[in-house]
């Protein structure tokens, strides 16, 4: 009897996920603990790993192919001894079977390949296209309903939109952007499918502002000595380089906000915290949640124990997670949990804004970027370097005053950055 493989849950709250990329073909020996092949969940991109051993007889799910629930039959293989017969018709007693997109190299001649048809959208259908053709049509300007899929059943791949690409006349002069500059874009919008990820951002954050009594408290830090002391430890690490001449770490701002917070957190601990019906969870770990801009959506890697870490240390860690996060690696364990949020948009040049808390979680702080202003100190005015910052407090786990008490916390720690270092 064939070898089931089914869709896996990557994570527990998981229920569905594109198969996105088959590293195994049918008819190739599989061994126990091998990639064979890629989901996309609303967050990463993992790999699966075969458990048994065998021949893959038959791929019953395409890669592409999105929305597939978890316990689907995926594929098959066959155990030895089997052959072509055994996956001829195969009804799955644990799971709802699929039709078979690919039976294994013996069984190919046993019956036609279907015919492709055109994939080509008619009477309201959508087009048939991989995630990614659909991504580069939209940043080429490629229109799929003139394109022929050469993938199956006539599914438009990438290699399709780039030769429509290329067939085209003035193919610049044909994106969204050139035509509405030269007063002829025939189209008045387009339309960008969905993705998990931002499926699953505007599910939750829709019940974070509708369940969540949101507040917010905001004010000024000075970041002179911070930035001072980030230069002399940065300079430091340079002149104790290795043989290799990599400084051993390079600190960032961000850096420095991750232990302030950290610290801040260990000194007033009723701010890392979440709601439940029955009680205030109160978190004995500080975990700090770092918001990481993706294509189409966002993730927040969490740096855990942060309160114990040096700088050195979160830079680096942060620096990783950030670097996996945007390559879609992450382990669900690296992005689910966490006790407080951070979200920097100082970056981009924005000064203030507020974010959304992120449930469970009861705080998530804005930080805004730098800039020079003019105070008065002492009678006199002194130029510094002033950062914005905004709590957002679910009131049901934070009240006021908790609040305040941390930003003061945090204030503390950002504008004396040697008593991160005690």
């Amino acid at each position: 009897m064939p070898i089931e493989i089914l869709m896996p849950a990557l994570s527990p709250t998981m229920t569905e996920g594109t198969l996105a990329k088959w590293i195994k073909n049918v008819g190739d020996p599989i061994r126990s603990g091998e990639v064979i092949a890629e989901i996309e969940t609303d967050k990463a991109t993992m790999e699966v790993e075969a458990v048994d051993e065998g021949i893959l007889g038959a791929i019953l799910i395409a890669e592409g192919t999105e929305a597939v629930p978890v316990n689907k039959l995926i594929a098959l293989i066959l155990a030895e001894g089997e052959d072509k017969s055994a996956v001829e018709g195969y009804q799955s007693a644990s799971s709802a079977s699929a039709p078979v997109v690919a039976t294994a190299a013996p069984a190919a001649s046993a019956a036609p390949a279907p015919a492709e048809q055109p994939a080509h959208a008619t009477d309201g259908q959508r087009v048939a296209a991989s995630p990614l053709a659909r991504r580069i049509a939209h940043q080429e300007g490629v229109d799929l309903t003139h394109v022929q899929g050469t993938g199956p059943h006539g599914r438009i791949i990438k290699a399709d939109v780039e030769e429509a690409k290329r067939a085209t006349p003035s193919a610049t002069a044909s994106t969204p952007i050139a035509m509405a500059f030269a007063g002829r874009n025939p189209q008045e919008f387009i339309e960008i499918p969905n993705s998990g990820m931002r499926k699953t951002i505007a599910k939750r954050l829709t019940e974070s502002k509708q369940q969540v009594p949101h507040f917010y408290l905001s004010l000024d830090c000075e970041l002179d000595q911070l930035l001072a002391t980030r230069t002399m430890l940065n300079d430091q690490a340079v002149a104790v380089a290795g043989k290799d001449g990599k400084p051993a770490y390079k600190l960032s701002v961000n850096d420095m906000v991750i232990k302030a917070v950290a610290m801040a957190l260990r000194d007033v601990p009723a701010a890392n915290a979440s709601w439940t019906e029955a009680a205030i969870r109160q978190f004995n770990n500080v975990d700090i949640s770092v918001a990481v801009a993706l294509e189409g959506g966002l993730i927040t890697p969490i740096v855990k124990n942060a309160d114990q870490k040096g700088l050195a240390q979160i830079s680096n860690e942060a620096k990783d997670l950030i670097a996996r996060a945007r390559a879609g690696k992450l382990q669900p364990s690296e992005y689910q949990g966490g006790g407080f949020s951070i979200s920097n948009l100082g970056m981009y040049g924005i000064k203030s804004f507020n974010a959304i808390v992120n449930p469970p979680q009861g705080c998530i702080l804005a930080i805004g970027a730098g800039e020079e202003s003019v105070v008065v100190k002492r009678g006199a005015f002194v130029a510094v370097t002033k950062m914005n910052v905004t709590l957002s407090c679910d009131h049901r786990v934070v009240d006021g005053a908790v609040g305040a008490e941390f930003l003061g916390a945090f204030k503390k720690y950002i504008e004396q950055p040697v008593m991160m270092l005690v």
